[in-house]
């Protein structure tokens, strides 16, 4: 099935819009995109499918109210932005709602909400509850209280972890761009590319940054990003422009026939193995000699402590740390078993030279994930 009918047939679908689809420099919300867009989201929720909206916004609509001609650069003012926008755009979402009879729910994250494993879990609780329970889901990184620390960094990869998190059959990014382009689609000779089929297609891509007046965070690279960890996921996503929401949201056997199409490109893995590859707030480093490597990357053993010669870090039994092979890469992370004060007097030792209460795993198979291919 190619990736625009899996998109067609999807039961259960995120949807992320973007600050500049929704909002203006000089007047905060525009009531007709939003109602475009609620439409078409309603539309698809009406045919059968679960949707989870992903939106920004909350700064660009606080703006308009504060008297503020851009996008403020300072922490606090960002954070008083956000508080006074939030309310306005959840306000926004749910008048625009009503008329469909759809009720919705707000679900505000930060980055320890991805990062820790048990705010991870609950907040899959949260968002499986509301679905089932008939809500639309919107979701934001919580910008009132997030800062450079705790931030998420941008909601096309929020995006990506909420469709992986809740287990989502399709991820459809929503930008002020038609598509992917190959090069600049402001110069001539750019080339839309209509579907993307391996991450080698992506090789020759160069994209552009946002403006200095842009009111959102990201751009095309975030995006591009955000899809190759989806599509890598086994999730597949359309890159579609908001104003072509309606069609990027089609049902059908052909499907959407606009914007750009990724089909995924690996398998599903497991919520535990997603959060260690992508969201894991990553602690210190392993030093693996070229045997450990094989055996955890080639034949997916456990990592023992015979196999480490180094460790870098402040870390404790249960954080992730990142495994680290001989030329200096990063091949694997995972949950280590022992706290980094505990380590040098057992690195290098095999099994049997160690008292018997250290006689375990240091990485355990099932609490790691390769970065590499075998």
């Amino acid at each position: 099935m190619s990736a625009r009918a899996q998109l067609a047939a999807a039961r259960r679908v995120v949807v992320k819009v973007g600050s500049s689809s929704l909002t203006s420099l000089t007047g905060g919300l525009d009531p007709q995109r939003l109602d475009a867009l609620v439409d078409a989201l309603a539309a698809r929720s009406a045919a059968g499918s679960q949707v989870v909206l992903v939106s920004s916004g909350a700064i660009a609509a606080g703006l308009a109210p504060l008297g503020l001609a851009r996008r403020p650069r300072d922490l606090a003012t960002q954070q008083a932005a956000a508080a006074v926008g939030q309310l306005l755009l959840a306000q926004a979402y749910g008048a625009s709602f009503a008329r469909h009879g759809q009720s919705i729910g707000q679900v505000l994250l930060t980055a320890d909400d991805m990062i820790r494993r048990a705010h991870y879990r609950n907040a899959q609780r949260t968002l499986e509850r509301l679905l089932g329970l008939g809500v639309l889901p919107v979701v934001n990184e919580n910008d009132t209280v997030a800062t450079d620390e705790i931030r998420v960094g941008d909601n096309d990869r929020l995006a990506a972890l909420v469709a992986h998190l809740i287990g989502a059959d399709a991820l459809v990014l929503l930008s002020d761009v038609d598509g992917l382009y190959d090069g600049d689609p402001r110069r001539p000779g750019a080339r839309l590319l209509t579907d993307v089929d391996a991450p080698t297609d992506l090789e020759a891509v160069t994209v552009a940054r946002p403006g200095a007046g842009s009111l959102g965070t990201g751009g095309m690279a975030t995006k591009i990003t955000a899809a190759a960890m989806a599509a890598a996921a086994g999730i597949p996503v359309l890159l579609a422009a908001a104003e072509d929401v309606a069609a990027a949201l089609e049902t059908g056997v052909d499907g959407p026939k606009v914007g750009t199409a990724f089909r995924p490109s690996g398998r599903r893995m497991s919520a535990r193995r997603f959060w260690l590859r992508h969201a894991a707030d990553v602690r210190g480093s392993l030093m693996l000699d070229a045997g450990a490597v094989a055996a955890v990357i080639g034949r997916r053993r456990s990592l023992l402590a015979a196999g480490i010669h180094g460790i870098s870090g402040d870390f404790v039994a249960g954080d992730v740390v990142d495994l680290v092979g001989p030329t200096g890469a990063v091949v694997a992370r995972g949950v280590v078993g022992f706290d980094a004060g505990e380590l040098p007097d057992l690195i290098g030792r095999r099994s049997r030279e160690l008292p018997p209460e250290q006689r375990r795993e240091v990485v355990h198979a099932d609490d790691l994930v390769p970065l590499i291919d075998s």
